[in-house]
């Protein structure tokens, strides 16, 4: 996968070449989608590796459910650089194993194993222990800020508050937050146009992962890491291979996707007075509304290998064909939502996709809704009426998750 002029020159058809890393794509992809949905609803491109977009919420329900015929052995938006793919074949040698971040990149009958081990740590249950050091966290990070009566939302709430719940949840040095976050989007954000910024993040998380086993294997304290060491799978204990690949996974699935999530959702309040206004009027709303907001501002895209040729609607798969499972764009499906292009607050019937669907149905949705709950309650509670203070300097990343990196807000302190 190579940064090729081709891939950096201007879409002149999205449906035969679309690009999930134009700008315009990232800053809102949703007129695109309206225009892919009416004319060609699985567009194709040779962009990135070349990929397949669906953006119909039936499409999406039915691509679920081809397992293995969609496969989530790679399950980036982009594949691997030459050189990843050099590494990851050595690994595959060296271990024997070809799974290296279950249960996300598992198939049957080696995912659900693997999924077992990592439910009881998102268990409503679970979940629930986490809610009193969220709330300390939101409180102690508007402390911090909230005398200035201005901040960046995202950069400067949204992006601390996941990092050092997930790494309170596994056991690991929250202080350590912001190395986690650079690392999380080397691998998820400027790594897949950077290849060589991928490696060395996915270097660094493995390493950081090595110690932390070694350590644990020592000294266990109960926490996840030790857990897994606990553990076993089809029969047999973890290697510190496979310990390492789950908690990657754990670290990087827990941190940018909540963390976009909570940032979209302070970004459509500091745009949208009259929602903003609703919410501190009727609290009630928030479960619900934090739905509406999960299907509005879905984050997360993930991918799937062909290994058998498909044909839907008209879409001629092959094998090694590399397809994105567009939840967010799903999501704004007119034909399973009313007003999908709004956001309405108390909508009431709401299947969305934010979590994805089937098999792979993100393991952590009890910890992110409970996240974003808590962070967006505690700012609203602390915080008075914001806006945007300068629209021109929000920023957007996409690709395999979209969010809002810069929110710069101006506020009133609560009453």
């Amino acid at each position: 996968m190579a940064d090729s002029d081709s891939e950096r020159c201007p879409v002149h058809d999205w449906a035969r070449d679309y690009d999930i890393f134009d700008p315009d794509y990232v800053r809102d992809p949703a007129p695109v989608w309206r225009e892919l949905r009416e004319r060609c609803p699985i567009a194709h491109t040779e962009r990135w590796g070349g990929s397949w977009l669906p953006t119909r919420y039936a499409h999406l329900q039915q691509m679920v459910k081809m397992v293995p015929a969609l496969s989530s052995a790679s399950p980036l938006v982009v594949p691997p650089s030459p050189e990843m793919m050099e590494i990851l074949e050595a690994e595959t040698e060296k271990h024997g194993e070809t799974s290296r971040t279950p249960p996300i990149t598992s198939d049957p009958p080696r995912h659900r194993p693997y999924r077992r081990l990592i439910m009881p740590l998102f268990s409503p249950h679970a979940v629930e222990k986490h809610i009193p050091y969220t709330r300390s966290l939101c409180n102690r990070l508007i402390d911090g800020f909230i005398a200035g009566g201005r901040i960046d939302a995202a950069a400067d709430y949204a992006e601390q508050i996941t990092p050092r719940v997930i790494a309170h949840i596994l056991g690991i040095d929250p202080a350590r937050a912001e190395e986690f976050v650079g690392w999380v989007r080397g691998v998820l954000e400027i790594g897949l146009t950077e290849p060589d910024e991928m490696l060395r993040c996915r270097t660094a998380i493995r390493a950081f992962f090595q110690e932390m086993v070694t350590e644990r294997r020592k000294n266990p304290c109960g926490d996840a890491i030790s857990m897994l060491i606990d553990s076993e799978a089809e029969g047999e204990k973890l290697t510190d291979y496979r310990i390492l690949g789950m908690c990657s996974l754990l670290l990087i699935a827990g941190i940018d996707t909540t963390w976009s999530a909570i940032s979209s959702s302070l970004y459509h309040f500091a745009t949208h007075p009259e929602d903003q206004a609703r919410l501190r009027a009727e609290p009630e709303l928030w479960p619900v509304a934090v739905e509406e907001l999960l299907r509005f501002y879905s984050p997360v895209t993930m991918g799937r290998i062909v290994t058998e040729p498909v044909e839907i609607d008209g879409a001629e798969m092959q094998e090694g064909d590399r397809v994105l499972l567009n939840f967010p764009g799903a999501n704004r499906d007119p034909e399973a939502f009313e007003r999908a292009d709004e956001v309405v607050l108390d909508r009431e019937r709401n299947r969305h996709m934010a979590f994805g669907l089937g098999i792979h149905r993100c393991a952590g949705s009890n910890l992110a809704r409970m996240e974003m709950q808590v962070a967006l309650r505690t700012w609203f509670e602390r915080i008075g009426a914001f806006e945007l203070e300068d629209a021109e300097a929000v920023t957007w990343a996409g690709g395999q998750v979209r969010g809002p990196r810069r929110v710069p807000v101006r506020f009133e302190a609560a009453g």
